[in-house]
């Protein structure tokens, strides 16, 4: 039994995606964990199940590594957008996705080779207050959003020395029933935040586009930055704008195709 796939990734933040009608029947958490695994799979934070079948609203269904299943990607969701297009199964700039958080729409702004580049409506960050958690190395204060995923940005001055360690914490923490992606968020200045991921299932990241999103709408909350913002990644830039939406502009890039041979 074997799957095939088409590896991308959105500033570094990298998936592999796999048409429904190509999936194997069966455990998908399991199958995510093994195609995602780093040294005994492919290697990539999440699986995407692609469902083109209804080419007016593509679907997607997402698997982290850990073979969780999150409400939405962001870079994820880009990624999708850029194999549709690829394949011929979308011709038009504007596309609309069914994710686990609802519909979301995306605009081409352009494309080179195998990289497009797509401005992304992400939905109107709801801010749920400033909680104080506790960790093992001291109390942490977080600015609790919904992106469409759950959301801990922490504002800091600089990164703490052991923020994989704290973010993993506070990913687990019991105010967070379902679990929660951290970023840590260093303004640079009014327009640009540099940011690190500890993502829900994951860990670390080069980039997250939901995570972007939380980080840019913490600074602009808790009034250090404005809108429009420029996130820093490990992988590149993202770009953020907040008006009667929250839009978010970044990179998808295909890279790879080829079949996972199932143990």
């Amino acid at each position: 039994m074997n799957i095939p796939f088409t590896k991308a990734h959105g500033g570094g933040n990298d998936f592999l995606l796999t048409w429904i009608e190509e999936a194997p029947a069966g455990d998908f958490p399991a199958a995510a964990r093994a195609i995602c695994a780093r040294h005994t799979g492919v290697g990539a934070d999440g699986w995407m199940l692609v469902d083109a079948r209804d080419p007016a609203t593509p679907a997607i269904r997402l698997f982290n590594a850990d073979g969780s299943e999150p409400e939405l990607s962001g870079n994820g969701t880009r990624c999708a957008a850029a194999l549709l297009l690829h394949s011929g199964r979308a011709t038009e700039t504007e596309i609309r996705i069914r994710t686990g958080a609802g519909i979301k729409g995306l605009r081409l702004l352009e494309r080179r080779d195998l990289t497009y580049t797509f401005e992304m409506n992400m939905g109107a960050p709801r801010d749920l207050g400033v909680e104080r958690i506790a960790t093992s190395f001291g109390p942490v204060e977080a600015t609790v959003l919904d992106v469409g995923n759950p959301q801990a940005a922490v504002l800091c001055p600089e990164f703490p020395p052991r923020w994989r360690e704290i973010g993993a914490e506070i990913e687990r923490h019991p105010m967070f029933p379902n679990r929660t992606n951290v970023s840590f968020v260093c303004a640079l200045d009014e327009h640009t935040v540099d940011v690190v991921f500890y993502e829900r299932g994951v860990g670390e990241t080069m980039s997250s586009g939901t995570g972007s999103t939380g980080a840019a709408a913490a600074a602009i909350l808790r009034g250090v930055a404005r809108s429009p913002v420029r996130v820093l990644t490990r992988a590149g830039e993202l770009h953020f704008r907040w008006s009667d939406s929250a839009w978010l502009t970044g990179p998808a890039e295909i890279v790879a195709t080829g079949e996972y041979f199932v143990p």
